[in-house]
């Protein structure tokens, strides 16, 4: 498995950084599943002189961001034709208030990744959930140390999905409603949310009782609202189908919840697309069965 890897500079310039506080929890994780970690430059570099991964070969330095190595891990997300360049996802460590999270190729990393079904991931929570997802997939047994990202009886999740990924959502919360379901709360945005609300009344959830507590419509704050619950930490995991291919008028909206998630970068977790977000409700399934096994 081919990640290309991705830190601005407040996550990496010093020894207690979110980088780090990452490859320490999952570094014996990336060995068992021998991924192969894309580094670009300064990222690399900090790794080598932390020696958190030392002796890895699975580390491969890329240039520079200003040289173009970010550039080139968008075009690894696509895919080239040459052999060996291809990236099977991307973590890109941002810093929520830097002008560089919205630079082209960092807005660009994130739609590829969305556009080719690929994790895109962008706090430290999402990455130490992904490591142990894919343990879980490779047979490998649940890590103690992720306990607390599955202890979805006392979190809560919110399911929003753009118009055009209306369809996509409904499928994937019937597909997993048992898991959903584990939840403490759900909570979603207007049309969303009460679609989701009827699925589950069709699945003989109470009929005088909300599945999911709706706020208002994206374009009328509601990504807002839910962006507050991220910053107030009554919001651990964001489930969010983005529609990459259509301007979004509110686009300042979806921003400022994409930013939440990535200021509680140690405690969110964010999902932006249906294939990613069924690999983790079969993997959630599965650690369940292997912890009561």
């Amino acid at each position: 498995m081919r990640i290309g890897l991705a830190a601005n500079t407040l996550h990496h310039n010093h020894d207690d950084a979110a980088l780090f506080h990452w490859l320490r929890a999952c570094a014996q994780g990336i060995r068992e599943l021998d991924i192969s970690l894309h580094a670009v430059g300064r990222t690399y570099d900090a790794i080598v002189r932390l020696g958190v991964l030392a002796d890895y070969s699975g580390l491969v330095r890329y240039p520079y961001g200003h040289e173009g190595g970010l550039m080139k891990l968008v075009a690894e997300v696509v895919g080239m034709p040459e052999p060996g360049r291809v990236l099977d996802g991307a973590i890109y460590l941002m810093n929520p208030v830097s002008p560089s999270s919205t630079f082209p190729e960092a807005v660009a990393l994130k739609r590829q990744c969305v556009i080719h079904q690929k994790p895109f991931i962008s706090t430290v929570a999402s990455a130490r959930d992904w490591i142990e997802m894919e343990r879980i997939y490779a047979g490998l047994s649940p890590d103690p140390g992720a306990d607390p990202l599955h202890a979805l009886e006392t979190q809560t999740v919110a399911l929003i999905a753009h118009d055009a990924m209306k369809p996509q959502m409904m499928a994937y919360a019937s597909d997993h409603f048992d898991v959903l379901s584990r939840f403490a709360r759900r909570v979603g945005t207007g049309t969303t949310g009460q679609q989701l609300n009827e699925l589950a009344w069709s699945r003989g959830w109470p009929q005088d009782k909300t599945w999911v507590d709706r706020y208002q419509s994206g374009p009328m704050g509601g990504d807002a609202q839910i962006a507050d619950l991220v910053l107030e930490r009554r919001c651990q995991r964001a489930i969010f189908f983005e529609d990459p291919h259509v301007a979004r008028q509110h686009e300042a909206d979806i921003q400022l919840l994409e930013r939440a998630v990535t200021t509680i970068t140690d405690e969110a977790v964010c999902m932006t697309s249906p294939r990613v977000a069924a690999r983790w409700a079969v993997a959630a399934q599965r650690r369940v069965a292997l912890r009561e096994g």
